[in-house]
């Protein structure tokens, strides 16, 4: 691209560029690879943008990848605006818009499939753009990122757009091994200062104050103050010395403040709008429902208007019976007062509304869990935390550095706010030092999460030889890492491959190194378990099942309960006794012989646990039959009422979010197995079986929807 183009690009941005963002064009426009590293809110897009821009100008393509599919279709609009609806299309799995355009926003894994297929998509493709590429240390997907840049013609530009990481240059040395020259562009620096805060009550008071946690990158004098007097206090509080009784200890000097009292002393200090982390679904719509009842109100009479015209415009298609299990009515009516949750329980639908609310600056404040942080672009003047712990594998933990950072990384509104503000709310339990130590700690190193996948697997087999495939896991950046890490143990990827290879072998999905009918099977299944499914389907699980059993025993690979699950005796008993006034449409014949499919897919999982243990690989997910009544119930056309009600009998309290994202994964997987044309009928009834589960509330949450 001549600098022309280039300095008609910058003009028409109507501001001018930082210096990391003039650094990143510079080497883009110099055909070479690109990983940027930097915070939230930094204008990370912009250098997007212009590669986009510069390689459509040359008539090649590029794919603009994100790991969400809410993410996608944000950016699917994002680039629409910038490029026209039809220069750019969308591929998120359930949803394929403009397939061919010149730009195609997609998740991360529908490339992947792509490059596995040698798919015609590829042909004149001259950019790939990696958003969130920190997701590649991501448990349960990390690895496709490894697989993109490993297995992409080796001709075709990638710019990395990562959050600020600790080894940036480190990861960046390895996308040289494996893409050739690279150059890295860290900013370290915020686009908008982040003062941080600690919001606490004091005693006697009724309301909060909002003190300076730091001040010149050390803990401010008043949060060393709240420190040295909580320490002194508890010599005087009851505890293993304590002598007298509980009742005349003297009460603590400082208290926790109530969310409706941190969102008053945030109004106070015009730190609105705010999100308020949680980390509970629950106590997110519990906070929403307590400052109500505490009669907080943000918005005006106009605001209102314009909350429940986009509420309106957004749920045409939803039925009067769906808004009432949704709780439409009280949802609204939280909106209209400025407040709102943000978290996965909710139907997509609903978070739309709030995110649109939230971003034409109609709300005051939203309580989120922090799934929030990860996905969509949802800036706010202010931050809060609620707490500064939250619970892992191993017991409530400090949040770690990287988890603040992403957190209050949404502070500070670009072309809005002058500065962002965090704010943690104080507790008894945590000492600010601590606090203020992570909130000034570097940002951790990312570490990666590849392993190769029995799909994976199958399909090196089918595409190189022996010592090529090993060649591919060997670059990946999992044995990079390893191959540098300095003592102890160094785990070979090859040799993960070689153990896999084995159990396919041993299955009868490869004779030597070459895959026969049922791998060329097993490699066009792209899921999670997707040796599990394939062996479901040699066994015969899918065959002559009508519909709605259909997609009932497809969500036994999908789903995954969230929590201890009750004695199979009392899940029993409560069961029989509800399931008579439960409308579910199953009837006893179907339920009979779901149960018995799920009985056969259990013995089929242990007979591969058996094989993956000969050849010590770990096992993947367990089938779990669990919302298998639940999801038959929906695709017979049971209410939505209904299927939560099935669902809280079977499995206990299911969210409609839950539910929705659920039933999303289980079309997904119904419509791979519907493009197998080698199944035949099989094929045909999961095509029919997806049918059956995109509607009402689930066909919402596949369809891209105009900004309202």
């Amino acid at each position: 691209m001549n600098r022309d183009r280039r300095t008609s690009f910058v003009n028409e941005l109507g501001f001018g560029l930082d210096d990391f963002q003039r650094a990143a064009l510079d080497f883009v426009d110099q055909d070479v690879n690109v990983l940027v590293s930097a915070p939230t809110g930094s204008g990370k897009t912009l250098i997007a943008t212009y590669a986009i821009d510069r390689t459509t100008h040359a008539h090649r393509r590029a794919f603009y990848t994100t790991p969400l599919k809410a993410l996608s279709n944000q950016k699917y609009h994002e680039l629409a605006d910038r490029f026209g609806t039809d220069r750019v299309g969308l591929l998120t799995g359930d949803t394929s818009l403009n397939r061919g355009a010149e730009i195609v926003v997609m998740t991360t894994e529908v490339l992947r499939n792509m490059l596995l297929t040698d798919s015609d998509q590829l042909r004149s493709l001259g950019l790939v753009v990696l958003d969130e590429v920190h997701y590649l240390q991501d448990p349960y997907r990390g690895g496709v990122w490894e697989e993109v840049l490993i297995l992409t013609p080796p001709s075709i530009q990638f710019v990395a757009l990562s959050a600020t990481v600790g080894n940036a240059n480190f990861l960046g040395e390895w996308l040289e091994t494996v893409r050739g020259t690279t150059k890295v562009v860290v900013e370290a620096t915020r686009p908008i200062t982040l003062h941080n805060h600690v919001a606490v009550v004091r005693r006697g008071q009724t309301s909060a104050d909002i003190e300076d946690l730091l001040v010149d990158h050390r803990l401010a004098d008043g949060a060393r103050r709240i420190d040295n007097l909580m320490k002194a206090s508890r010599k005087f509080r009851p505890g293993p010395k304590w002598r007298g009784p509980r009742s005349s200890a003297p009460p603590p000097p400082f208290r926790t403040p109530r969310r409706s009292e941190l969102l008053r002393a945030l109004e106070a200090d015009a730190l609105l709008p705010a999100i308020v982390f949680i980390f509970s679904r629950a106590a997110c719509d519990d906070a929403v429902g307590q400052c109500r009842r505490d009669g907080l109100r943000f918005t005006s009479d106009e605001q209102r208007a314009e909350i429940e015209r986009i509420a309106h415009l957004r749920l045409t298609s939803f039925s009067d019976e769906d808004l009432r299990a949704l709780e439409y009515a009280d949802f609204v009516d939280s909106l209209g007062r400025g407040l709102a949750a943000h978290h996965a329980g909710m139907v997509p639908a609903f978070r739309e509304i709030v995110e649109s609310c939230f971003e034409r600056n109609l709300l005051g404040a939203v309580f989120a869990t922090e799934t929030l942080a990860l996905g969509v672009n949802m800036p706010a003047r202010s931050v809060a935390l609620e707490r500064f712990t939250k619970y892992s594998d191993a017991g409530r933990q400090f949040l770690t550095s990287a988890e603040y950072s992403q957190m209050t990384g949404r502070a500070g509104r670009r072309g809005l706010d002058d500065e962002g503000h965090a704010i943690v709310c104080f507790s008894p339990e945590i000492a600010l030092h601590d606090v203020g130590r992570v909130a000034l700690a570097l940002p951790g190193d990312l570490h990666s999460s590849f392993r190769p996948t029995y799909n994976f697997t199958a399909n090196l087999i089918n595409h190189f030889d022996v010592e090529t495939a090993t060649n591919v896991v060997e670059r990946s950046f999992a044995q990079f890492e390893s191959d540098r890490r300095p003592g102890g143990s160094k785990r070979s990827l090859s040799e993960q491959l070689a153990a896999r290879h084995r159990v396919l072998e041993s299955l009868g999905y490869a004779e030597g190194w070459t895959l026969n009918g049922d791998g060329q099977l097993l490699r066009a299944l792209y899921h999670e378990s997707d040796l599990l499914v394939a062996e479901a389907l040699r066994e015969g699980l899918f065959d002559d099942l009508d519909v709605a059993s259909f997609a009932g025993l497809a969500s036994c690979f999908v789903y995954e309960p969230r929590r201890a699950r009750k004695t199979p005796n009392a899940a029993k008993a409560v069961s029989t006794k509800k399931r008579r006034t439960i409308p579910d449409r199953i009837g006893s014949e179907r339920r009979i012989s779901l149960e018995e499919r799920i009985r056969s897919l259990r013995v089929v999982a242990a007979t591969v646990r058996q094989v993956e243990d000969q050849f010590q690989v770990p096992h993947g997910r367990e089938p779990d039959g669990s919302f298998a009544t639940t999801m038959t119930a929906w695709s017979r056309g049971a209410n939505l009422g209904t299927v939560l009600d099935v669902a809280d009998v079977e499995i206990g309290q299911t969210s409609p979010g839950d539910f929705v994202r659920i039933a999303k994964q289980v079309a997904d997987l119904c419509e791979q197995l519907g493009r197998l044309t080698q199944l035949g009928a099989v094929a045909d009834r999961a095509s029919q079986a997806r049918d059956s589960v995109v509607r009402s509330v689930v066909a919402s949450a596949t369809t891209v929807h105009p900004l309202v």
